[in-house]
């Protein structure tokens, strides 16, 4: 049996020892998941249009709500219904929306492309919005469903190891243990989306399959009908119990929406996470204990049992007999999990040495990462434009795969906070400025030039003139740790393992390639 109040009060517990761990992992999965889509309302608001849009579905940067109204509008033109498409009840609707929804999603892809068909002949241009579906169909198979597995991983040793890193949310990348996690999470998906057309079973099966992320985080190697048929054992007597707890959270939720998600993203992502990681780790003590049918599956005793120095050492020792991955690399991190110990081990060839981010970079790294993370953002761009608006043009004024924003931006930190490497909250926030006056700057030079806005931000709710958008800053900062922290240095290890001559030949024929771009862009325009 377990009390609500008893798993509040840990978790509170925990929050308040490991709340600046915790903060991190739930913002980079709000940033980048399709969960706490109430969280990035703050960073993603749009100032309502007033009305469905006419044109073609897919813009760049088309709203959620203008991609279900514009759907809807079009199915009830001619109806006495066909006025929805005006006044208060739309600015509503879309409010709600784009509260309760996040942009990469297969749903709102589809919707989009739904909208281009209706509206425009069918021509090879529908290409582009059936391969966005594909790649938010992907994204969600393999970023999003993946991420939210390693998240519930982090909780889970968090209770126990007081030093458990961010970086826990890619344990499965690090594992290179993707498909079958995977292909459990998309069965999940699909049978919980069937299941809620009944709408009172798809509440049940909610909660039904709500601990089967947790169970894959534990052992990522069960069978798909034995992850479910556990979760489902797990909850038995247990969904209403687990109901009343999520409804005990409706007052934060409700305080949130005033503050534009922001205190959802601040506090309650992290108080609730905890919560149900704890209640997990309540039920599956339970169900261990009692030697419940399917009770082996749940085999990592170590989130409960914290092996002491002498435990890892003959652990260690007789590990090293058996020539495993982690042979030639101690892993004695003080205060975390034994990843060495743990039932799925990464292959030899992903067992890597810790990466140096502080290291430093000669000339022709710089100039290569230049060009490596320009490139890098055209692609990234062009990815998200397939995703949200099905098309892929509009984002760079140079005909080639370069945004040479991404290159300058990447440089400047390599530069200016190399040193500050070991404090990543500073970084991140000297990130945020960075882009913020880079962007602004880059706007109001072009616009000094051509007359005309690179890009206009002026119908997001957080922009400064139009010529730069905070929400995209916060995303921009994110990116930028990850090239500071991870690209860059692995980016640079396969670079200087070419031979002199031929790093100073690659960077020859990159240059020679964006003059000849930016010339070609400069005569044309």
């Amino acid at each position: 049996m377990w009390k609500r109040r008893t798993i509040k009060k840990k978790a509170i517990l925990l929050m308040k020892q490991g709340y600046f761990r915790m903060l991190p992992v739930c913002f980079l999965i709000a940033m980048l998941t399709t969960a706490y889509s109430v969280s990035t309302t703050f960073f993603n608001l749009q100032m309502p249009s007033g009305s469905v849009s006419t044109d073609a579905a897919f813009t760049a940067g088309l709203p959620n709500s203008e991609a279900v109204l514009d759907t809807a509008a079009r199915l009830l033109e001619g109806t006495p219904l066909a006025g929805i498409s005006h006044g208060m009840i739309y600015n509503i609707a879309a409010m709600v929306i784009d509260l309760f929804s996040t942009n990469i999603s297969v749903f709102f892809s589809f919707l989009r492309t739904a909208n281009y068909f209706l509206t425009e002949n069918i021509s090879i241009a529908l290409i582009f919005p059936a391969v966005g579906i594909l790649c938010a169909f992907l994204y969600q198979i393999f970023i999003s469903n993946i991420l939210l597995i390693g998240e519930k991983r982090f909780f889970l040793e968090n209770r126990n190891y007081p030093q458990t890193p961010v970086s826990k949310i890619f344990f499965l990348y690090k594992l290179r243990f993707l498909p079958h996690p995977a292909w459990v999470m998309f069965l999940r998906s699909l049978f919980q989306a069937l299941w809620n057309f009944t709408v009172i079973g798809g509440i049940i099966k909610h909660y039904e399959y709500i601990l089967i992320p947790y169970i894959l985080a534990e052992n990522p190697k069960i069978g798909r009908k034995e992850a479910f048929v556990l979760s489902k054992r797990l909850m038995r007597r247990n969904k209403w119990k687990f109901f009343l707890l999520d409804l005990s959270f409706i007052g934060w939720h409700i305080l949130s929406l005033f503050t534009l998600g922001l205190l959802d993203l601040l506090f309650v992502n992290p108080y609730v996470a905890s919560c149900r990681a704890e209640l997990y780790a309540v039920l599956r003590r339970n169900y261990v204990l009692s030697r419940s049918p399917g009770y082996e599956a749940l085999n990592d005793s170590y989130l409960e049992h914290v092996p002491s120095s002498d435990e890892l050492l003959i652990s260690k020792a007789l590990y090293d007999d058996s020539q495993g991955p982690y042979t030639k690399i101690s892993y004695f991190a003080p205060g975390q999990y034994p990843v060495f110990l743990f039932s799925v081990q990464p292959p030899l060839k992903a067992v890597r040495s810790p990466i140096r981010a502080d290291r430093r970079y000669d000339l022709l790294s710089f100039l290569f990462l230049f060009q490596i993370f320009s490139i890098f953002g055209w692609i990234l761009e062009a990815l998200i434009r397939l995703i949200t608006s099905g098309t892929l043009g509009g984002g760079s004024v140079l005909f080639g795969p370069w945004l040479p924003i991404y290159g300058i931006y990447g440089t400047l930190i390599l530069l200016l906070f190399r040193r500050l490497i070991r404090k990543p909250v500073l970084v991140f926030s000297l990130n945020f400025l960075l882009y913020t006056v880079l962007e602004y700057m880059t706007n109001f030079v072009i616009e000094l030039i051509t007359g005309r806005m690179l890009r206009d931000y002026s119908e997001f709710f957080l922009n400064i003139n139009g010529r730069v958008y905070l929400g995209g800053a916060v995303t921009f900062a994110l990116i930028g740790c990850a090239f500071l922290y991870y690209l860059a240095p692995r980016w640079n290890d396969r670079y200087m393992k070419l031979g002199h001559s031929k790093r100073v030949l690659i960077c020859i024929v990159l240059y020679l390639l964006f003059i000849a771009d930016i010339a070609a862009s400069v005569l044309i325009s």
